[in-house]
């Protein structure tokens, strides 16, 4: 993998990244800005979505048909579900399942999942645990969810029960949904803004930016990893 998307939700998420792309290439589709540059030996394709599902779904879609992206890394920050997980905590999924809809919706339909859930890429999510192992800031893995809402208390209890996730957040699913019909690689770094304990708006928003800079740290180290793997090959 040479040529990497990466997607983010929010110009403050994608701006650690745009700091690392000196004089970029500007391409303007469907109401986005689309960042080509280098970082390390990889190019790289930077875009923010803007927040939700069919936005980052759009953005996903653009990258691989208009900049044909052989993989996808989706950053940003994240909402904190499971107890044990603090604030500014990256978590890395290794499975994403959207918790607002149907779980038969798509298993008996496009694309007829096996299960309701879309799964990392094996070759990322490798690269990924390797670079972990050293690096400064703690990082997990495991389940993250996506859905239309900004959680709180309201529905943390059922979220919870149900798919036992790590973390939630907006677009992430969506985003890999895009890339598995399409058959594109597909990781998520994610930062912990807020947590049942440090919930609502004014923790995200308070957060956002030190989280944002985490996740992005996180994304650069990993993608350094795959850059030493790629020069091997």
């Amino acid at each position: 993998m040479k040529r990497i998307g990466i997607l983010c939700a929010s110009d403050t998420e994608l701006a650690p990244f745009l700091r690392r792309i000196p004089f970029p290439q500007i391409t303007e589709k469907a109401m986005l800005k689309f960042y080509t540059g280098q970082i390390m030996q990889l190019e790289i394709v930077a875009v923010y979505s803007g927040v939700c599902k069919v936005n980052a779904a759009i953005a996903a879609q653009l990258l691989i048909d208009i900049f044909h992206v052989e993989g996808i890394i989706n950053a940003g920050t994240a909402g904190g579900m499971d107890e044990s997980v603090g604030l500014f905590d990256t978590i890395i999924a290794d499975r994403m399942i959207y918790h607002d809809v149907a779980e038969d919706i798509l298993t008996e339909f496009h694309p007829w999942l096996e299960e309701n859930c879309f799964h990392a890429d094996g070759e990322l999510l490798a690269i990924a645990k390797k670079y972990c192992e050293t690096a400064a800031s703690p990082v997990r893995f495991g389940t993250m969810v996506t859905g239309e809402q900004f959680i709180e208390d309201e529905k943390r209890e059922e979220i919870n029960k149900a798919f036992a996730p790590l973390s939630v957040d907006m677009e992430t699913a969506s985003a890999a949904h895009v890339c598995h019909v399409n058959a594109v690689p597909f990781l998520s770094v994610r930062t912990i803004t807020d947590t049942a304990a440090h919930k609502g708006i004014e923790n995200f928003e308070r957060n956002c930016e030190t989280a944002s800079d985490k996740s992005a740290e996180i994304v650069l180290g990993i993608l350094a990893q795959l850059s030493k793997e790629t020069e091997k090959n």
